[in-house]
């Protein structure tokens, strides 16, 4: 997704002289194309995200369309009070991108996981926060982001992600996308853990169970049509994120099932209320906190 980033970037910064790239000292050699083709669209901020931040929000306010990069937890918790004063606040059109998500770089251990970043923006006006799940959509969140003035953070992977869906297929921001359909229960995903829930739909169809996977990019605004949409279908549900349980994407869509005063069968899959004690890739990270394939097929199977 980082190479698809820079040459969306590129192509943007090509497109429209407001653009400009401001980096946290990261991916440098990425952007090379970016600065031998649009020089002075390209910023390296250094190891400085908080003062990078407000340098965002002061190119915002004056015309520009900067987009913020970094890895996800220092463009988010490192510079939370500039996110939220200098650009939710003044209403600044930035949009805040944060690579390597989730668990991406989960052998470098918890100083470099983003579990927290959907709990901590959710509860900050004036921000919309997208989770692409491979190449195509976060070219096409990026566009969208672009095409809006409100503030956006863009949550997104590393690199390998493989493609989902075609171009033309794709969702607006706070709709979702069927990835396989089914009849007795639902697979909701976020963002890039999506292809652990189309390898689960795709083993519980092996094992006879028909499961409609559903993925989607938006966390917020919340995705209030697609929920009912899916709420009116089905009464068994997994959500899946690369995200504490705490304030993620689960809790959003049990806080819509509780306001329409309906009862489902839910079980919300996420990350632990603690930190990782261990090290090790990203796919075993993911099966330690039980977030992976297996980890989903066993929840829909204790629904049925």
């Amino acid at each position: 997704m980082r190479n698809a980033f820079a040459d969306e970037v590129t192509q943007l910064a090509l497109e429209d002289p407001r653009v400009m790239l401001l980096s946290g000292d990261i991916g440098n050699r990425l952007f090379d194309k970016l600065r031998a083709q649009s020089p002075s669209q390209f910023l390296n901020c250094g190891v400085a995200e908080q003062n990078m931040m407000g340098v965002a929000a002061g190119m915002g306010l004056s015309g520009l369309r900067p987009i913020v990069y970094t890895i996800a937890p220092f463009t988010t918790s490192r510079c939370l009070e500039q996110i939220k004063v200098d650009v939710a606040y003044h209403q600044a059109p930035v949009i805040i991108v944060g690579t390597g998500s989730g668990l991406s770089y989960a052998s470098l251990g918890p100083t470099h996981h983003s579990l927290e970043d959907f709990a901590i923006l959710r509860a900050i006006p004036n921000l919309q926060i997208i989770a692409p799940w491979d190449t195509i959509s976060l070219r096409a969140c990026l566009r969208m982001a672009m095409q809006t003035s409100k503030a956006t953070y863009i949550r997104i992977g590393k690199k390998g992600e493989a493609d989902l869906c075609e171009a033309q297929s794709m969702p607006e921001i706070g709709s979702g996308l069927t990835l396989s359909k089914g009849t007795q229960l639902c697979i909701i995903a976020v963002g890039t853990v999506a292809h652990e829930a189309q390898s689960a739909g795709r083993r519980l169809k092996q094992s006879g169970v028909e499961a409609e996977v559903i993925v989607t990019h938006t966390v917020k605004p919340s995705p209030s049509r697609l929920f009912d949409n899916l709420l009116d279908q089905f009464d068994r549900f997994v959500t899946v994120e690369e995200h504490a349980r705490v304030g993620g994407f689960g809790e959003a869509f049990l806080s819509h099932l509780a306001m329409r005063g309906m009862e489902k069968r839910v079980i919300c899959l996420g990350t632990d209320d603690r930190f990782m004690a261990v090290i090790g890739s990203q796919s075993y990270a993911r099966s330690h906190f039980g977030i992976d394939s297996g980890s989903i097929v066993q929840a829909a199977s204790e629904l049925l």
